[in-house]
């Protein structure tokens, strides 16, 4: 029976057979382990891959590093949805828009997207949904970017975990993997419609392309060869090998996590598997599994608290005194404070698009207590220049370093960043790589060139305050006036020795 049009101008039928699914792919680009996906390949009909740019609703844009990662992202998945017979349709736009659009142009039957838990995106899914199911388009939404859902993982007393190790305990204790759908060997295509060129969104650099040092592969074949390789290479050394920030025991997984290449039971199922093949890994497992919690952890904590971004979740920490100091700050993002150990990390940083995470504690802490800089200022550079950039564990883990944040190092913790190089970068492997003009230093010195003999200086051919910085900041007389910032917040003024072995799970690596 041919649809009958209504004064809408919508397609109607009590038959939905026939009728397409529209997949709205937001960040997970994959089409494994896709439940929203699946779910449309299920119903044996017409498949629409769909993706909108959408910067509107007051989500937060993206920044230059997120945009290089999507642009080739985008380009993986299309490859993949185009060989499966059903080709990726980019729309630019407020989602709503896009979506009531595409849905009068085909007549889909319905819209089936894997969920976004940011405040941000909740609230506009939530609003697109009850407008789509009021015009009679079945909207269902899955979870395919977390282990459980917000809001799954409570206290006893039904309240939200704001301590992350009993959270843990729960989540482990209470979080099933689901059955992971495989990719469909074959989509049935829908309607010929209009898509953008992706090439007109710009989303690569050009003028000037910063990104030659980004040495990734976006898209899902890219995560799960860097799984394989972490399985393979670091898992075994993990528990120790995360905080060297020269060796190469990280797993690399946080980008694709973020975009949503990979599920995360993908992961932790890999992970535990090669733990029950070789029981002596199971400790590192263990580990490992943590720093995916510590990510689902924050994910839970913006869900419940969507003021973290903005706002201290201890909100007596609101009243911190911070200082206004740009050329700090713009010495801090170039990697020229003095410190080899922080200069190494922001010039990381700014040539890979990311950065190890033993190195992002201490750049952190430097400028949020060496310098005083308010850590929102650290958190919406990290924004702009982390190809990982979570909004959940950047604004939880620049809060942890505040002190400010849920299960938060005290404030009165400094790192020392000096002593911070010696522990854990003690050959200088990671700073010669990343500050070459100190490569010659010897490792006794090369944490700390500020103090090293005029001799020493001269044969490794360096010159302070010409070829290196001299420190911008003393760190004795930072930390005092750190403390007496916090003092001035509640009172009190302790003190403690740099806890070089403090560190949040984060699944940033």
């Amino acid at each position: 029976m041919p649809a009958a049009e209504t004064a809408h101008g919508r397609r109607e039928s009590g038959d939905r057979a026939g009728r397409p699914v529209i997949v709205w792919f937001r960040r997970d680009l994959r089409v494994a382990d896709n439940p929203a996906l699946a779910a449309a390949v299920a119903g044996r009909q017409p498949v629409i891959p769909l993706f909108i740019l959408d910067e509107g609703h007051g989500t937060p844009s993206l920044g230059g590093a997120s945009k290089w990662w999507l642009d080739r992202s985008l380009a993986a998945l299309a490859r993949q949805l185009g060989s499966l017979g059903s080709p990726l349709v980019l729309r630019r736009g407020l989602a709503e828009l896009e979506l009531a659009g595409l849905v009068q142009e085909t007549g889909a039957a319905a819209v089936f997207m894997n969920r976004l838990f940011e405040p941000a995106e909740w609230a506009r899914d939530a609003e697109i949904a009850h407008e789509l199911k009021t015009s009679g388009v079945d909207c269902r939404g899955f979870n395919g970017t977390l282990l459980s859902t917000p809001g799954s993982v409570l206290t006893g007393a039904g309240r939200p975990f704001k301590v992350f190790t009993p959270f843990l305990k729960a989540l482990l204790a209470q979080a099933r993997p689901p059955v992971l759908p495989p990719a469909p060997s074959r989509l049935a295509a829908g309607p010929e419609v209009r898509s953008e060129d992706q090439a007109s969104w710009r989303l690569r650099p050009l003028s000037p392309d910063w990104s030659t040092g980004f040495d990734w592969t976006p898209g899902e074949a890219g995560a799960a060869e860097a799984l394989s390789v972490f399985v393979a290479n670091g898992l075994a050394d993990y528990s120790r090998g995360r905080d060297r920030p020269a060796a190469n025991a990280c797993s690399r997984l946080s980008p694709h996590l973020h975009w949503g290449e990979i599920h995360p039971w993908r992961i932790v199922e890999t992970v535990r598997a090669a733990a029950a093949a070789r029981p002596a890994l199971k400790p590192e497992a263990d580990k490992f599994i943590a720093e995916i919690a510590w990510r689902e952890f924050s994910a839970h904590l913006l869900h419940h608290f969507p003021h973290l971004p903005e706002r201290s979740f201890h909100p007596k920490y609101d009243a911190m005194e911070w200082r206004r100091d740009e050329d700090g700050f713009a010495a801090w993002t170039r990697g020229r404070t003095g410190y080899p150990i922080v200069d190494a990390g922001m010039r990381q940083l700014w040539t890979t698009g990311w950065m190890h995470n033993r190195v992002r504690m201490i750049a952190a802490s430097f400028l949020v207590k060496d310098l005083l800089i308010d850590w929102r200022k650290g958190q919406e550079w990290f924004r702009d220049t982390l190809v990982d950039a979570d909004l959940a564990s950047n604004s939880q883990n620049w809060q942890w370093v505040a002190g400010s944040g849920a299960d938060a190092s005290p404030f009165f913790r400094v790192f020392n960043p000096t002593t911070q190089g010696e522990k854990f970068d003690p050959d200088g492997d990671y700073v010669r790589r990343w500050a070459p003009e100190l490569a010659r230093l010897p490792p006794k010195w090369i944490h700390a060139p500020f103090a090293a003999p005029a001799q020493v200086l001269k044969e490794a051919g360096v010159r302070l305050g010409e070829t290196y910085p001299r420190p911008i900041v003393d760190h004795a007389a930072a930390r005092l006036r750190a403390l007496a910032a916090l003092k001035a917040v509640n009172g009190d003024g302790h003190a403690a020795d740099d806890p070089v072995g403090a560190s949040p799970p984060s699944v940033r690596r």
